[in-house]
């Protein structure tokens, strides 16, 4: 073990706690060109690395997305806050979803609310979004203690060496359980609560 579960889970513990995001009137109210998109997005974004080397967002990325139709076309190749707000969704949504899913759930909102002229807008959504889930941090870190403390009462009969290994692993398990679930929950909510994009399109010709 390279460094004892207790202070790893403290360690967690504290960075859950500053766990913030970008908020609206942090992004420039210009309409920025695709460098400066990603050098914004690498640097507000960059807590959220797990390693030094991997890259937020590039411009790759950016056209994928674009040819994909997560995210609206820019203007005269230049991304509003509203576009930057898209991919902040995007950079969180693909870490477990697939981006036919991400198609899906973002399609509706953009095709309603991006670039609408009206104060209840892309940043309105981005903005309650956010600070529900800012409010679920206490009740998250919670729930993580809960998670450690059931693996630290398995495996009582395991030999003495080895059972520090196999509570982490079952640390490990449980927070798997976890994610494993409520990505089934979230596909589930997406195959029957929001029409598939293909379909809303056919319908409209």
């Amino acid at each position: 073990m390279t460094i004892d579960t207790k202070d790893l889970l403290n360690s967690i513990l504290s960075s859950i706690s500053r766990i913030d995001y970008i908020r609206p009137k942090d992004i420039p109210n210009i309409e920025l060109y695709m460098d400066q998109v990603t050098t914004f997005m690498e640097r507000e974004l960059q807590s959220t690395k797990r390693y030094e080397e991997d890259k937020i967002l590039t411009k790759t990325m950016i056209n994928n997305y674009a040819k994909n139709n997560l995210l609206p076309p820019p203007v005269k190749k230049k991304y509003s806050k509203e576009h930057v707000l898209i991919m902040i969704f995007i950079y969180y949504f693909k870490n477990f979803l697939s981006i036919k899913d991400i198609e899906t759930m973002l399609a509706p909102l953009t095709e309603k609310y991006f670039n609408n002229g009206q104060d209840f807008n892309i940043t309105s959504i981005y903005e309650e979004v956010c600070e529900l889930e800012k409010s679920r941090i206490t009740e998250f870190e919670k729930e993580l203690i809960r998670s450690y403390n059931s693996a630290q009462r398995c495996f009582e009969n395991a030999p003495e060496e080895d059972r520090e290994d196999l509570q982490l692993f079952a640390f490990i398990c449980n927070l798997s359980f976890d994610i494993y679930v409520k990505k089934q929950i979230v596909e589930k909510l997406l195959d029957t609560q929001i029409p598939p994009v293909n379909n809303k399109k056919e319908k409209k010709k």
